[in-house]
């Protein structure tokens, strides 16, 4: 398997041209099955693991986060990305702590956000929001890992009242702090999507492929965009099946198992990376 240090030059070199998806495991299975199906990259999911754990998104204690990281990265040959929220503390210096912390698990690149999650005041304030992305950006050069930076605006998921505006102007900023790709979850038109891509050209832009009205890969790529990720969509569908199955029991019927997936082909996959050295 590539060393730390392998997937970390891998991961950036998708970064520099083209577009690439991300889609985001939310447990050591579904990160191999992941693997298996070609991807060249992988992302962990906040809202994903946490319901696998048992948690609501943003009640996961760091460490168990980043045990679970630390999970994915194990059974990963390709790179993969943290979704490492607001750094787990409100602080630069805080972020500064963790992001050294989420570095040494072996992730090839993790990502910043500025959600508060405070209903009353649900972003950082710009001067502290920068400040947040420059210490983590100081975290990762300390540490001699080339780890990817990728920092967020929240603001179309928080309700911003001019979600394009604030978040260019945040991402330009956090451009400037030093984040290495720029991720605004949420925008669903061509118009936005094109507006931050150029706004923060020529360094890569994520987005989340959600709401996007039918737009397809080959669509955001002629947008300019890099880098898709599906978030905690996956770990939704998973949850999709197991609530109406559950509801077909409670009412006393099977016909949500009539379209379950047959265990022999998952058996055989992981059999196989079983049998060529898959870390557990």
């Amino acid at each position: 398997m590539p060393d730390p240090a392998g997937k970390r030059r891998a991961f950036r070199a998708l970064h520099e041209g083209g577009c690439f998806v991300i889609p985001n495991p939310f447990d050591i299975g579904s990160a191999r099955y992941l693997q298996s199906r070609g991807f060249k990259a992988l992302a962990t999911t906040s809202s994903g693991a946490a319901w696998s754990l048992g948690h609501s998104d943003g009640d996961v204690p760091l460490d168990t986060m980043l045990e679970h990281i630390a999970a994915i990265v194990r059974v990963a040959d390709v790179p993969v990305n943290a979704d490492f929220m607001d750094g787990y503390g409100a602080t630069p210096d805080d972020v500064a702590a963790n992001v050294a912390r989420c570095v040494a698990t072996g992730v090839a690149g993790l990502s910043i956000e500025d959600a508060t999650g405070d209903p009353a005041n649900p972003l950082y304030a710009f001067d502290r929001a920068v400040a947040r992305v420059a210490a983590a950006r100081a975290a990762i050069d300390a540490s001699g890992a080339d780890v990817l930076l990728t920092a967020r605006a929240e603001c179309y998921l928080t309700g911003h009242e001019a979600p394009l505006d604030e978040a260019i102007r945040r991402l330009t900023a956090f451009a400037e702090a030093g984040a290495d790709c720029l991720y605004a979850p949420g925008p669903a038109t061509r118009a936005d999507i094109a507006a931050i891509v150029q706004a923060v050209a020529p360094k890569p832009v994520n987005v989340l492929a959600r709401n996007l009205d039918g737009l397809t890969v080959a669509d955001l790529a002629g947008l300019g965009v890099r880098r898709i990720s599906v978030g905690g969509l996956l770990a939704r569908m998973a949850w999709t099946g197991v609530i109406a199955a559950t509801d077909d029991l409670v009412e006393g019927r099977f016909d949500a198992f009539s379209g379950a997936a047959p265990g022999g082909p998952l058996n055989d996959l992981f059999a196989r990376r079983a049998k060529e050295g898959g870390q557990a």
